[in-house]
């Protein structure tokens, strides 16, 4: 598995798989479903509310911890260093592992500096050995980074053919915070899985529309960690290492990008006022 090096010099696999939207009730198949087919990487967070289904996972998997990455994220209503810190112990427990590899602030609203100062209390501690944000805009990152002394590892934010976010990844190259993608394949969103340039690249390689979106991010250095519930896909998704995209291939792709969310804005009051909504 290739990694990328995170700031702290934390090795981080650049693919792994998200559990977001899986339910409670299947999370704990569909991870031991991922490692067998060779994942290592695993991407949690407490709003999704299958953190418990991770941790029997890891448990079950009879993989040593040591090879295993897990993340989660701190949400909304766990905001500020007090209600942070505590929820971080439950995170541990839930996840049945004495440290995170990866925390990130789920949302920059309400007090994410107090929530970042308990991160970074238990990233000094060892319980989690890096630390990062998640959907975090350039201004607001440029702003974080400015004020703290523990540089954030890892910014994941919403990244795909359609959103490639390059002004942003510019922005997280400066400050040495590694860009993560979620929402590889955007949903399948705007005709994603048909896009006519995907495909005729596809083809090329004999290689599906996952496989070439994953490829694109992957040597654009961008961690991905798509989603499904169905084991055949996982292996798909994982099979994306043995070929490689020419720097016609890579143009053409980039010639997609609209430059604009397939889901939502922070610039946008009524977002704001519902994410908002969650952390009361």
């Amino acid at each position: 598995m290739k990694t990328v090096k995170l700031n702290n010099g934390i090795e981080m696999p650049i693919l792994g798989y998200g559990v977001y939207q899986v339910t409670p009730e299947e999370c704990e198949r569909c991870v031991l479903d991922a490692i067998s087919a060779g994942y290592r990487s695993i991407d949690t967070a407490q709003a999704y509310n299958n953190e418990e289904g991770v941790g029997n996972a890891i448990e079950k998997s009879g993989v040593p911890r040591s090879e295993l990455f897990i993340t989660t994220k701190v949400w909304i209503s766990n905001a500020g260093y007090a209600k942070a810190k505590d929820s971080i112990e439950e995170s541990l427990k839930k996840l049945k592992t004495d440290y995170i590899d990866l925390l990130l602030i789920h949302q920059p609203f309400s007090d994410y500096y107090g929530t970042y100062r308990a991160m970074t209390e238990a990233y000094k501690a060892g319980k989690v050995k890096s630390i990062g944000v998640s959907n975090f805009y350039p201004d607001r990152l440029v702003d974080f980074c400015e004020f703290n002394d523990v540089i954030p590892a890892v910014n994941q934010v919403e990244t795909h053919p359609f959103q490639q976010q390059k002004e942003a990844h510019k922005i997280m190259e400066k400050y040495g915070v590694q860009h993560e993608s979620w929402g590889p394949f955007a949903e399948g969103r705007k005709d994603m899985f048909t896009n006519p340039v995907i495909k005729t690249i596809g083809d090329k390689y004999g290689k599906t529309v996952a496989q070439v979106i994953l490829r694109f991010l992957i040597q654009n250095n961008v961690v991905v960690i798509p989603k499904t519930t169905h084991k055949e896909r996982m292996i798909e998704n994982f099979d994306v290492f043995n070929f490689e995209l020419t720097d016609t291939d890579i143009n053409a792709i980039a010639a997609l990008d609209e430059s604009e969310s397939a889901f939502f804005s922070h610039y946008d009051p009524k977002i704001v006022e519902m994410l908002a909504g969650y952390g009361k």
